[in-house]
């Protein structure tokens, strides 16, 4: 199983908007490509917030060539829309992680 990570940090401003966004429409887009399983969406804690909101969303892709088609195929055009919706309130980093256990 591999783990595609995507952790944002989100201003205070938009949070409930972003959140919201991200759970009505976000998601289901990704999640309707095909190419993931299934994925968990989570607000990281014990970190500072004097500056914002910290998520993240793991999606399950079954193996590597789910992850590579989805990168390749919607990816650019899904991060455009949401550059397009936050801006720089909303600022991404993402991971690839392999699932050992």
């Amino acid at each position: 199983m591999i783990i595609y990570n995507i952790t944002t940090h989100v201003s205070h401003t938009i949070k409930e908007a972003w959140a919201e966004w991200m759970k009505h429409k976000h998601i289901a887009e990704v999640m309707g490509k095909g190419c993931f399983v299934k994925y968990q969406f989570v607000q990281l804690l014990d970190i500072d917030e004097s500056d914002g909101v910290t998520y993240a969303i793991q999606f399950y892709a079954e193996n590597m060539s789910s992850y590579n088609s989805y990168i390749e195929n919607f990816a650019p055009a899904l991060r455009e829309d949401s550059l397009r919706n936050w801006g720089k309130e909303a600022i991404s980093f993402r991971s690839l992680m392999k699932v050992i256990a």
